[in-house]
């Protein structure tokens, strides 16, 4: 168990945390959330003793070990992958190495007998045995195959590491684990094979995750860093939001009586708590929404931007075309032979092992490169509104404030119908007149969905357009494109996102594409796709 008691945080100009007192136990699956800048990586790096808190304490039942995951993707460069994950748990790891020092020795004496026996029975308590054959099953499970153990993490790929990474926070089944943004760079296989072995672990893990899906599976409860506070609520991150939302609609209508909207609130909760027994679900496992009082709800503070795309013109029944696309990027073949046929009612994710053949793609097709081989053709009645994974040319060295830089997109150059578009995305007031160079990478997408709605595009594409956003802003933007009566071409990592944007899923591999009309967990849940997929990646 681990607790904080009136843990507070301060910088020379500002406060970040301010009196958090929580009690995280074993068995409970803990999601961090908030805004962007609220604290929530500074937040485990004080759990895990990285930060001094400025006031307060934080407990730690004795004996217990946390484990932390790392970020530095260098740090094990002259290591072996099988020695990176068992450095995971660092007193059986100064074991095995006190011991090979211990019988290397040539006047190996008495005292070394008796030392290395010590040893030998605290090896085997804390699972030395088995190590190598742990550490192998979690890296296997995180696909990281068996030839590659042995290897130096220095010749791995960026990915590979952080895997690796993954496997070393995860081994020893520590007593506590602190997870940030542990879903960054896994493939969706890897995400499923983590959000198991969480639903099963037994311990404590508290994670910051801006993946929704991820959340709602593992998750037990939320804790909620917003304005310099922490509060923990029961429940997955869907039951958080939306119980909130409830609550919050409920307290402004002054009008109902207090027993109807008990009544709401307890409707809800039975509501809920019956679908997420359907699902494998951490928070169903736990039984803990049977036993929460309405006390517990509480209305969240969060604002919530404003995403929606209202095309000018409906698009015709030529909408693209592209034939035989292939494209050479710094030797590699990263597009191969794309063909397919857009149709009308199209909203499709693109998915590669290659985030750069996706990116390529989309620059092809907004006519900012030319493909080595192959043609593209947009229907004339087409009109079309990108988002780019880089957006620094739209920003960098750019002195404009928001409504100048805004208006430069605009067809009416009102400044209230400008500052609207802004007010959507959260820029009112005085933050609309800054300087669009000083934006932060969040601040930037914002921006650039505000010129996306200003432009009336029946067809949108977005190059990981979930990237830099907070939970608020990422839901904003799902349920834009939800609603969205145009043809959305777009790549993310972003499960629930994938899920319940798309009808359509075209995956790019070395050796040409795969093409089908289906929802994203079919797609997954299908093993011949998948080996059709692996196949083709080889």
């Amino acid at each position: 168990m681990i607790t904080t008691d009136n843990v507070s945080l301060s910088f020379s100009d500002k406060q970040l945390f301010k009196n958090i007192n929580l009690k995280f136990t074993h068995g409970n699956c803990y999601g961090v959330i908030g805004a962007n800048g609220s604290g929530k990586s500074t937040f485990l790096k004080i759990l895990s003793g990285d930060i001094e808190a400025t006031t307060g304490d934080i407990a730690i039942t004795k004996g217990e070990r946390i484990a932390v995951l790392k970020q530095d993707h260098y740090a094990h460069d002259e290591d072996t992958v099988l020695d990176t994950v068992i450095m995971g748990h660092e007193r059986l790891y100064s074991i095995i190495h006190e011991k090979d020092a211990l019988y290397a020795k040539e006047d190996f004496t008495e005292e070394d007998g008796i030392k290395s026996a010590e040893l030998e029975g605290e090896f085997a308590e804390l699972g030395g045995w088995e190590a190598e054959y742990d550490a192998e099953k979690l890296l296997i499970g995180l696909d990281i195959p068996k030839d590659l153990h042995g290897k130096f993490m220095k010749d791995l790929t960026g990915a590979q590491k952080v895997k690796v990474l993954l496997a070393q926070a995860l081994f020893g089944n520590p007593h506590i684990l602190l997870l940030d943004e542990p879903t960054n760079h896994l493939d969706f296989k890897s995400i499923m094979w983590l959000e198991e072995f969480l639903i099963n672990y037994d311990n404590t893990v508290i994670v910051v995750s801006h993946d929704r899906h991820f959340l709602n599976n593992v998750c037990t409860h939320i804790v909620d860093i917003d304005f310099g506070k922490a509060k923990m609520y029961v429940g997955n991150y869907d039951f958080w939001k939306e119980s909130s939302e409830l609550m919050l609609r409920l307290i402004n209508d002054q009008n109902k009586k207090a027993e109807d909207k008990i009544a709401e609130l307890k409707s809800f909760i039975a509501r809920f708590s019956s679908n997420a027994s359907k699902a494998k679900q951490a928070t169903s496992r736990k039984k803990m929404l049977d036993k929460i009082n309405i006390e517990d709800i509480q209305p969240s503070s969060r604002r919530y931007p404003f995403v929606g795309f209202i095309p000018d013109r409906e698009v015709g029944k030529d909408i693209l075309r592209v034939e035989g696309i292939s494209k050479t990027v710094d030797g590699v073949k990263v597009l191969n032979n794309v063909t397919f046929i857009i149709n009308k009612d199209d909203k499709i994710v693109f998915l590669s092992d290659n985030e750069i053949a996706r990116t390529t793609l989309f620059q092809i097709l907004m006519g900012e490169i030319e493909p080595d081989e192959g043609t593209f053709t947009w229907g004339v009645t087409t009109t079309t509104a990108y988002l780019p994974k880089d957006n620094g040319k739209f920003f960098n060295g750019v002195e404009l404030n928001l409504v100048e830089w805004l208006r430069q997109y605009s067809k009416d150059d009102d400044e209230s119908y400008i500052r609207g578009f802004l007010g959507k995305m959260l820029f009112s007031g005085e933050e609309a007149l800054k300087k669009a160079h000083v934006l932060s990478g969040g601040e930037k997408v914002r921006c650039m969905l505000s010129r996306m709605m200003l432009s009336g595009a029946n067809v949108i594409v977005l190059d990981e357009p979930t990237n830099h956003l907070d939970l608020e802003s990422i839901t904003a933007v799902n349920d834009g494109l939800i609603a969205y009566r145009g043809n959305v071409l777009f790549s993310s990592h972003d499960h629930k996102f994938i899920e319940t944007v798309a009808n359509r899923i075209i995956e790019l591999t070395p050796n040409g594409i795969v093409d089908r009309m289906m929802e994203f967990d079919e797609w997954l849940a299908n093993d011949e796709l998948q080996e059709t997929i692996k196949g083709m990646y080889e």
